[in-house]
């Protein structure tokens, strides 16, 4: 990974995260009560759209690379079939996390919006961990799979605490956009030019 390759990464992680952002939030909007008054008030609504959808695209960007620095630690730490087994364990928890301990065990009110964006979360991640695998090889599902669904769910806690659907979709549609495309782009990026 150079500079240039690595600027390549972000700015067109930018572009994901600004349009995941903008399109969610249009939507969100479209099918609510909120009345824009004018051009002025599209516009300025539209900025803030955009500039949150950066904001969260950096934020996917730091948990992309601190994804990386895991994985390679967990590959120096452990064999590569132990490290494979942790991270199937850390999926599982994080997504049991998210779906039922919050619900039942934490006494949150949110059970049934948490297990949506559970489930919704899994379907992405295994369709992504499939087109990883088939663009590079098999060993690709598992590390796709932890990146997809621990770290994704990490990365929503935040938003999750807030507690309002709207918020909560607006934040983590262009997050997993972001995630997808960064893991999807990798091997790309990561290529020598002749090859």
């Amino acid at each position: 990974m150079n500079l240039k390759r690595w600027l390549y990464l972000f700015w067109t992680t930018l572009v994901v995260g600004a349009a995941g952002s903008l399109i969610v939030g249009l939507l969100l909007q479209w099918t609510s009560t909120v009345e824009l008054k004018g051009t002025a008030d599209f516009l300025v609504n539209v900025g803030i759209l955009l500039g949150v959808g950066i904001m969260v695209s950096v934020y996917s960007q730091m948990g992309f690379f601190a994804y990386m620095m895991v994985n390679y630690m967990g590959n120096g730490v452990f064999s590569r079939r132990t490290w494979l087994y942790v991270q199937i364990v850390l999926t599982a928890l994080a997504l049991l996390e998210l779906m039922f301990f919050r619900a039942f065990v934490g006494g949150e009110s949110r059970g049934a919006s948490d297990m949506v964006l559970g489930l919704i979360l899994l379907v992405i991640a295994v369709g992504v961990a499939f087109l990883k695998a088939r663009m590079t090889n098999a060993t690709a599902w598992v590390p796709t799979l932890f990146f997809m669904i621990a770290v994704t769910i990490v990365e929503t806690v935040g938003v999750l605490k807030i507690g309002v659907d709207q918020a909560t979709a607006w934040i983590a549609a262009p997050l997993i956009a972001c995630n997808a495309y960064q893991i999807l782009i990798l091997h790309r990026i990561l290529q020598p030019k002749n090859a």
